[in-house]
């Protein structure tokens, strides 16, 4: 990723965030299934989805397809998806890696067919194939964002299934654990979620990846408005890790629920504690955006990843681009504004072009 964004430039330029949508859906499921199994899935990231580091597909593709694996990684989507065309029609960690090209550029179709492809794979390591399968997971609940009732309750079958094959594979995949965790959170139990499975997972995390867990914890706190008990979980995955991560989700906690001078001294914290400048910048970006709070750090925030050599797919750098060039935008400054735009286009040509399409310009 996931949750998100305030930018009228293109409606997914920052990592998803689930917390700001989870308690209004939660109950709400059964209701409208459709709307909910759009969310369920947004840890990714994304973030991912999520904050915490996908390893397994970093280790993998850096195999045989490192040069397609960096362009990646520096928002190049162009040259990562020509290299990975020309690659094996064999290669499982190919089509993964054409998986999240697609989904970088919000294509759930494209990226479903890829990762369909890498999940069908046979004779990889287990810790491969489920790293396949939480992208598959990924890419279903990206297409399930914009299906009905009934489409969603399917997708939302694979989203779960998916994420809870990668987890059987390789249990020690902590990015598959805390995707299926969001989604025990977000989904009913009419469709493989709800509250017990999430405080089960949230048991079997806490002995190797206690921070992850308490990060869990708060999520299915805050989606019961129990608020008390939400900001220390948060808290105590803060003390557990001391990440800028941990900082962030505190943050972004803080953020939805009306608390703007704690909002923006969490972030501070978090920034503080980062020293690799990925995309945890992204995220504090976003939430400053958010808030209407801090431009300035904002903008430096964005500079800052863009510049630094921990770019990746969870915050791709033309969506970054795009992101700075709203905020140049925003106070007049049309100039720098469309330079931004130039240099996403320069990385993603067609997802520049439909998001100038969408704002007309």
């Amino acid at each position: 990723m996931s949750p998100r964004p305030t930018s009228s430039l293109a409606p997914s330029l920052q990592p998803p965030r689930p917390g700001s949508i989870q308690a209004a859906l939660h109950r709400a499921a059964a209701l409208s299934l459709g709307i909910l199994m759009s969310v369920s899935f947004l840890a990714i990231h994304l973030l991912a989805q999520s904050p915490l580091p996908d390893t397994a597909s970093i280790d993998h593709a850096l195999g045989a397809d490192a040069p397609a694996y960096h362009a990646l990684m520096d928002g190049r989507v162009e040259d990562a998806a020509s290299m990975l065309r020309a690659a094996n029609p064999a290669d499982a960690t190919a089509h993964q890696l054409l998986c999240r090209v697609f989904y970088a550029q919000d294509l759930a179709d494209d990226a479903i067919h890829q990762c369909e492809l890498a999940a069908s794979a046979q004779n990889i390591p287990d810790i491969q194939a489920s790293d396949n399968h939480l992208w598959l997971g990924r890419a279903y609940g990206m297409k399930a964002r914009h299906a009905g009732p009934i489409a969603g309750f399917s997708l939302a079958r694979k989203v779960q299934d998916n994420f809870a094959h990668a987890v059987d594979l390789n249990p020690a995949n902590v990015a598959a654990l805390s995707d299926l965790g969001e989604y025990d959170v977000a989904a009913p139990f009419i469709v493989g979620g709800g509250d017990e499975k999430a405080q089960a997972l949230a048991a079997r995390m806490m002995p190797r990846f206690p921070a992850a867990a308490h990060r869990l914890l708060a999520r299915l706190a805050d989606a019961n408005n129990d608020l008390p008990t939400a900001e220390a979980e948060f808290k105590r995955a803060v003390s557990v890790q001391g990440a800028p991560e941990a900082w962030i989700d505190l943050a972004q906690f803080y953020q939805t629920h009306s608390r703007p001078d704690d909002t923006l001294a969490a972030i501070k914290s978090g920034l503080a504690a980062d020293h690799s400048h990925g995309p945890v910048l992204v995220d504090a970006a976003s939430i400053l955006a958010e808030a209407h709070r801090a431009p300035d750090l904002a903008e430096r925030c964005l500079r800052d990843y863009l510049a630094s050599q921990a770019k990746s797919d969870a915050a791709p750098a033309f969506k970054v681009h795009l992101q700075l060039g709203h905020l140049f935008a925003a106070r007049g400054d049309s100039t720098d504004a469309n330079l931004e735009l130039q240099a996403a286009a320069a990385l993603a040509p067609a997802f520049a072009r439909k998001a100038r399409t969408a704002q007309g310009i």
